[in-house]
């Protein structure tokens, strides 16, 4: 049976960028060796279940997805525009430097920090002085071309 939308499937999946860097993975195995493990202590590597369709994943993962069946495998190539976009001046936010000092209780984080914003995002540090601190909200994988292999374990 063909993936359509609307399927609920579970999948084995390693992203990676152009240069062969592993930035996700489903498998155990996989994290290890490209130190991703490591990194997330806590993270469990199992498949991935998504329903086609239902926005759970990038645009181009989804679209790869369709027509594919239980037991194949496939590897995808996203174009930013299917992943997550191009990194925007837009998601790059100015504070007054005091203004946020005094936010965060009288501390100050430096260049490569990482603030939360209420709504969950990360910004990372990339300029800061006496006067203004700017931080970058654009997706870490903004601007990238990804490429997945998948392997589709279950089809419902």
């Amino acid at each position: 049976m063909s993936i359509t939308t609307g399927d609920s499937v579970t999948l084995e999946y390693t992203g990676k960028l152009d240069d062969g860097t592993v930035f996700d993975t489903s498998k155990q195995s996989v994290a290890e060796e490209a130190g991703l493990a490591e990194a997330q202590p806590d993270r469990e590597y199992t498949p991935l279940t998504v329903e086609v369709g239902g926005g759970q994943v990038i645009e181009g993962m989804e679209e790869g997805l369709l027509g594919l069946a239980a037991g194949e495998t496939d590897t995808l190539t996203i174009p930013p525009e299917k992943a997550y976009g191009q990194p925007s001046d837009e998601n790059v936010e100015e504070f007054d430097t005091d203004e946020l000092r005094e936010m965060l209780g009288g501390q100050l984080p430096e260049e490569g920090a990482y603030l939360e914003a209420q709504d969950g995002s990360q910004g990372e540090i990339v300029h800061a002085d006496e006067d203004v601190i700017r931080a970058d909200f654009n997706p870490p994988l903004a601007g990238e071309t990804l490429t997945f292999d998948v392997e589709i374990v279950e089809v419902n």
